[in-house]
């Protein structure tokens, strides 16, 4: 009002110039008199250069509720018709001129319960206000009352009588401040009823929300601003309580026939107290799922003797100051909910308590740590007992938390459940246990149905499909797309189930082998997520591997791009593998599709794919090796698809002291060379290596050329062919590459057999000393060899280590046992 005030006293011509100032305002002056008090209070410069859009609108939804509370009471006295003109005018325009920002339909929601709640203030002051004027006009009845009874005059003395008249209009002025304050309550408690209805809903949406976060959707928050919408709206009851109870007291200082707080107020107090233990009841939630430390993306899932974490809150943060709160844990309380199910105890502590100290610091926070639970033993057998019909990961069981909660008096012994969780007692089983938390909390409407899986419903694959991305995007940082869900739908349905209300039974997703004899779809599915995890996630995330693709699909999409194009899929057969398929044109437009034999997690410990995709060899024709991958498809150069995840750091001192050498894979083509073939005979198993090596030569041969007149003429079959000088180091592991006209085969990587080949015997001596005459020489008779004589080897050379020229035997796919070139990088 200070301000106003100096308005009101400047001199002429600066009154001309605020005149002429709100004039041109959208605020009239008389408003601008009227609400002086309020407006100078108001922090506006904070709202208008601080950008400060969310105090900006707080402010502008609090000068519409003082508007609109002025507005009533004006329309109280006559007096003030033309302000409440004025007042109700300005209420219109003000709405009407301003132009609101376009906001989410959250940050609407959230500005309506925040100027609810302002409003809900500014009643609760309102009525505080009407409570001490009820005050002052009871005292002041009392005062007159007490005087009246203290003087003894005749009954028919004009004085005795105006102050009878004047006591009797005090008592009809305080019944009518009495209604008022009790229209005023239960308008308050009308409007504190609505805001509980808008304010439960929400927490509904967030359980909802947390329940599809526990199984891979978007994570959840907002619970803060819940815990503010709830204790401001119990800080209200609260406060009304008490008020209520200033009535009451009141109500019994002067109670007259008619009194409208003798029933009012209890009515009142009712109401209050059953939407308190409402709101409190709904406000005890557990914030933080049941959840193993080591498995944290798949929560819901304990094992016994492991520890396992669970947090819960209260949502109304008000305690009292001397007050402690103990939660205590229990589980599967409900009777006969888990009938026939095993029954386990808590091996810790199944309390914890919060101090005032704490709660006033963090909130009311129940943190548990570390929480174990041990299966209960039946009879005298020392184990655990499951009679029920459901196996073990079928079983759900549910964590139930309680608390004594006391406030002003008021006194709530508060419950909250966890969401079902499923025990298992061995980590092979964590797989299965989450498919049963998968389809329990995509599908069930009810978090306490405990028998879920006695008659499991199935899934639409308009919830199953997003459920399944959520995995990926959850695990390994992307989802599926359109395509990639195309092929899981048409794997679990048939490609001529094209309808979206198709629906998958529960035994189908767990236990039904696809294609038949081989894996179940989900074991398929989780070992795909694992082996991107621990092996491919940069490549997944970065969308290089295009995944869950048909064979069909992929000789659809690379038959239409240049020879080399090449793409990296999931095998539909093999647990937890990836392989690499590529087109090749021939000359007589044929189109070749080629597939190497899936790499699987034991394979790609030992080299990781972006340097088998940049490293692989395969023998054309002419045994001269070539990279076959060019082009990630559709057309990526593989150089620049795959470059920025093959930079070796290079140690110079290693460079110094040593030859440098790789691992590759190599896949040599082998149709030609088994139709130019066609006479030559030889053992099975001499076929067999040599052909798995790699390395058979097309010899010259005549017709009816046979192996024993070469075998007799000491033909040497063990010596290596010279494949030309510019061959890179080839593994004894190799895969073969056999090209069919439909569907590319695998390139196998299978273990060299040790074969034991009956063939002659290569000469002990060198070339330039087979000349010699070994017959009369004593070490040659007997048939006594070299390796008698030597059995450690050649004796080294000078300046020679023996660790620098051991081999070294990797157990692996795929093993070095032979002279590597060196290798520039």
């Amino acid at each position: 009002m200070a301000q106003w005030e100096m308005l009101q006293n400047l001199d002429s011509p600066f009154q001309d110039q605020l005149h002429e100032l709100y004039s041109n305002s959208l605020l009239p002056m008389d408003v601008r008199q009227h609400l002086a008090v309020w407006i100078e209070d108001q922090n506006w410069q904070e709202a208008a250069l601080g950008n400060d859009a969310a105090m900006a609108n707080m402010l502008f939804f609090h000068f519409l509720d003082q508007l609109n509370s002025e507005c009533g009471r004006c329309s109280q006295d006559p007096e003030y018709f033309l302000l409440q003109h004025n007042l109700r005018k300005f209420y219109r325009d003000i709405q009407e001129q301003r132009e609101p920002a376009p906001e989410a339909p959250g940050e609407s929601q959230q500005h309506e319960l925040d100027s609810r709640i302002l409003k809900l203030q500014a009643m609760k002051e309102k009525l505080v206000k009407s409570i001490s004027q009820l005050k002052d006009q009871q005292d002041v009845f009392c005062f007159r009352y007490n005087i009246e009874k203290s003087v003894k005059t005749p009954s028919l003395d004009p004085r005795q009588t105006r102050r009878m008249d004047i006591l009797q209009e005090t008592l009809n002025e305080l019944d009518r401040q009495r209604k008022e304050v009790l229209d005023v309550s239960k308008a308050l408690l009308g409007q504190l009823t609505t805001l509980i209805e808008l304010l439960l809903p929400k927490l509904e949406e967030w359980k909802v929300q947390q329940q599809k976060a526990c199984i891979g959707a978007p994570p959840v928050g907002g619970l803060e601003q819940l815990e503010k919408w709830f204790t401001d709206g119990a800080k209200l009851l609260f406060h009304l309580r008490q008020l209520l109870k200033e009535l009451r007291e009141l109500s019994h200082m002067v109670s007259y026939e008619g009194d409208p707080l003798s029933k009012g107020v209890d009515l009142r107090e009712a109401q209050v107290t059953e939407l308190l233990q409402r709101l409190l009841h709904r406000a005890f939630v557990v914030e933080n799922q049941p959840c193993m430390p080591q498995t944290l993306h798949r929560p819901l899932i304990l094992k016994t003797g492991s520890k396992f974490t669970v947090r819960t809150r209260l949502l109304v943060r008000l305690q009292e100051g001397n007050e402690s709160l103990t939660a205590e844990v229990s589980v599967d309380r409900l009777v006969g909910a888990g009938e026939g199910f095993r029954k386990f105890n808590l091996l810790t502590s199944n309390q914890k308590t919060l101090t005032p100290e704490k709660g006033q610091t963090q909130g009311l926070i129940w943190d548990f740590g570390y929480l174990t639970l041990v299966e209960q033993r039946s009879g005298g057998s020392g184990k655990g007992n499951n009679k029920g019909p459901l196996s073990v990961t079928e079983e759900l069981h549910i964590i139930s938390f309680t608390v004594r909660y006391t406030y002003q008096g008021l006194k709530q012994e508060l419950t909250t459940d966890t969401l079902p969780v499923v025990i298992i007692s061995n980590m092979n089983q964590l797989s299965i246990a989450w498919a049963s938390v998968l389809w329990f909390n995509l599908l069930s409407s009810n978090p306490e149905d405990q028998q879920f899986f006695s008659n499991p419903p199935k899934a639409p694959w308009s919830l199953l499909g997003p459920a399944l991305s959520w995995q990926f995007s959850s695990y390994v940082k992307r989802g599926l797309d359109s395509d990639q869900l195309g092929m899981l739908r048409d794997k679990l349905f048939g490609q001529n189930s094209r309808t979206e209300d198709a629906s998958l039974p529960w035994v189908d997703f767990i236990k039904r082998e696809s294609p038949p004899g081989k894996l179940p779809f989900w074991t398929w599915l989780d070992k795909i997520l694992d082996l991107i995890h621990d092996h491919l996630k940069d490549l997944w995330k970065d969308g290089r591997i295009m995944g869950f693709v048909s064979r069909n699909q992929v000789r659809r999409l690379l038959k239409k791009t240049v020879s080399g194009t090449f793409l990296l899929r999931f095998s539909e057969t093999l647990e937890g593998g990836i392989t690499c398929s590529w087109v090749e044109h021939q000359d007589d437009d044929e189109v070749l599709i080629n597939s190497v034999q899936p790499f699987t997690k034991e394979v790609l410990q030992s080299l990781p794919l972006t340097k088998i995709i940049s490293q692989y060899q395969m023998l054309t024709e002419e045994n001269v090796p070539e990279n076959p991958l060019r082009f990630l498809y559709p057309r990526i150069p593989r150089d620049e698809a795959f470059g920025c995840y093959s930079q070796e750091k290079i140690n110079p001192e290693e460079r110094k002291k040593y030859l440098k050498h790789k691992l590759i894979f190599v896949s040599n083509r082998q149709v030609d060379e088994l139709q130019q073939l066609p006479e030559l005979r030889l053992e099975p198993d001499l076929e067999s290596f040599e052909l798995d090596l790699g390395l058979a030569s097309e010899p010259e041969h005549t017709p009816g050329l046979d192996l024993e007149p070469l075998l007799e003429a000491g033909l040497d079959l063990s010596m290596e062919p010279v494949l030309g000088p510019t061959l890179e180091p080839i593994l004894d592991q190799m895969s073969q590459g056999v090209l069919e006209p439909h569907l590319g085969p695998e390139l196998q990587l299978e273990p060299v057999p040790e074969l034991d080949l009956q063939t002659m015997p290569e000469p002990d001596l060198p070339y330039d000393l087979r000349h010699l005459n070994t017959e009369d020489m004593e070490i040659f008779r007997n048939s006594m060899r070299i390796e008698e004589i030597m059995p450690n080897g050649d004796p080294l050379l000078p300046c020679q280590n023996t660790t620098d020229e051991a081999d070294v035997f990797s157990p692996s796919h795929f093993y070095a046992d032979g002279p590597l070139s060196p290798s520039d990088y």
